[in-house]
């Protein structure tokens, strides 16, 4: 695919929505350490369960306003009646069983934070802090591992397939492909 900028990048990215390729060109792939972008992500992981993440990502903003910034503790504090009211915007996936993850999986966040003094201290320790690389993949033993632990703990919507996708998301996992401009910035 010829860009108009000149630069190649992985084949999902689709050069009609800027949002997507800013997401590819920024974000997607560089490793997270801050743990609000850390829960912001899982969350909007859940949330594309059977979807596209393009159209979560186009949502990104409705979802952040909703859920007040994912700030995890207000989340996990969510009763029924803010759930009621977030089943009636308009401007996220409404999904009631997706919504009611998020309040459970906000709970699950913080008590993994309290574990291990952060959410990012949890995460990379599968890893031992390294960035791995692989492409061509939708999970691995890796994410079959994490997606085991965070449902042990209570989380929902966290199959290997979604925390493969949060994974390559948050930088855990490298993905971009060969010839993608930020996969020579991944080798480099």
């Amino acid at each position: 695919m010829e860009w108009a900028d000149g630069k190649k990048r992985c084949f999902w990215a689709n050069p009609k929505n800027p949002l997507y390729v800013k997401y590819h060109d920024e974000e997607w792939g560089v490793p997270v350490h801050e743990d609000r972008k850390l829960f912001e992500m899982l969350l909007l992981e859940s949330f594309q369960a059977g979807l596209s993440w393009e159209s979560i990502l186009n949502k990104r903003e409705n979802f952040r306003r909703a859920f007040d910034g994912f700030d995890p503790e207000k989340v996990a504090a969510y009763g029924e009646e803010k759930m009621e009211s977030l089943r009636q915007d308009a401007g996220i996936i409404r999904n009631r069983l997706k919504i009611r993850s998020a309040v459970g999986n906000a709970k699950v966040f913080l008590a993994i934070q309290k574990e291990w003094k952060t959410f990012d201290s949890y995460l990379w320790h599968w890893t031992e802090g390294r960035t791995i690389r692989e492409t061509g993949q939708a999970s691995s033993p890796l994410s079959d591992a994490i997606s085991k632990d965070l449902k042990k703990r209570g989380m929902k919507f966290v199959g290997t397939t979604i925390i493969y996708s949060y994974l390559q998301a948050v930088g855990v996992i490298d993905s971009h492909e060969e010839g993608c401009f930020k996969e020579k910035v991944a080798k480099g």
